[in-house]
């Protein structure tokens, strides 16, 4: 009579082992996908920030044919194609994202950066027109001073530069465009504020030790700025402050600071060699 009992009771245990076999399964397949979730999403950090472009656009089509109703995806292709010089591809990818339902304000300040990136102006200013007012980032801004620089609607530009460089604790960048802005407008001594302002934010920015030259030579001004430099710095900077004195028609000034920077830099500076000859 024990028998069956104890065969019940064997039963019994087998179906709970059964099921907590089964439970113990599902919970090992969730960790699983959940630590495969933080590896991706590490992976992909790596791919947007050290990782080389091309591999990173591989990486994200790849992934993405594999779940492509993921967004996170599409931003990850989109940013990588931006990092390999392919803006077209990545403005298609943005407009995509936008157009699914998915894209947020950030995804259309993307897609219009990528459009200037691409050279397409019109679009970009619609692109930006669609974002509502009250999305305002340090990006978005930059973006609206580049789109009315090249309307040249300077009012809307200096407007739209100063508050993007309020948004932002790094605005050596967007200071520096504000200052070439003034500079291709011919407001030469608004620019080299604007480029001394800048390297005071970044002192490493080559860009801005150039355009501050270029400005102090439209106004004559032919001494080298006190600024942070190095000795192949110094010898660069003297060669464009050598070429805008030629160009005011200050033809020997310019050679004496052309034959400067020959002098000056560590190495043979060829580009600068070149024009000492022509001048002589």
């Amino acid at each position: 009579m024990r028998h069956p009992a104890l065969f019940a009771l064997c039963l019994g245990g087998m179906a709970a082992l059964a099921g907590c076999g089964r439970n113990t399964d599902a919970e090992v397949d969730k960790v699983i996908k959940d630590v495969n979730v933080i590896d991706e999403s590490n992976l992909s950090d790596i791919m947007l920030t050290v990782g080389d472009p091309n591999e990173a656009v591989t990486y994200f089509s790849n992934t993405l044919q594999q779940n492509p109703g993921r967004a996170d995806l599409r931003r990850g292709l989109a940013k990588s194609l931006v990092r390999a010089n392919r803006p077209q591809d990545a403005a298609e990818i943005w407009a995509a994202l936008v157009n699914s339902g998915q894209g947020t304000n950030d995804d259309r300040v993307s897609y219009a950066d990528a459009l200037i990136r691409a050279n397409d102006w019109a679009t970009a200013e619609a692109v930006l027109t669609q974002i509502p007012p009250t999305h305002e980032t340090y990006e978005r801004y930059r973006l609206e001073a580049m789109v009315a620089d090249s309307r040249k609607d300077w009012r809307k530009a200096d407007s739209f530069y100063e508050i993007a460089s309020g948004l932002t604790t790094k605005p050596a960048s967007v200071l520096n465009n504000w200052g070439f802005s003034k500079l291709t407008r011919g407001e030469y001594g608004g620019a080299e504020k604007l480029f001394i302002e800048a390297l005071t934010y970044d002192p490493t920015l080559f860009t801005a030790k150039n355009n501050l030259v270029l400005a102090r030579g439209a106004q004559r001004k032919y001494d080298m700025p006190v600024v942070q430099m190095n000795q192949t710095e110094r010898a660069e900077l003297l060669y464009t402050l050598g070429l805008a004195a030629v160009k005011q028609g200050d033809v020997s000034v310019g050679r004496a600071l052309i034959e400067e920077s020959v002098e000056t830099h560590p190495q043979h500076f060829e580009a600068a060699a070149r024009a000492l000859e022509a001048l002589k």
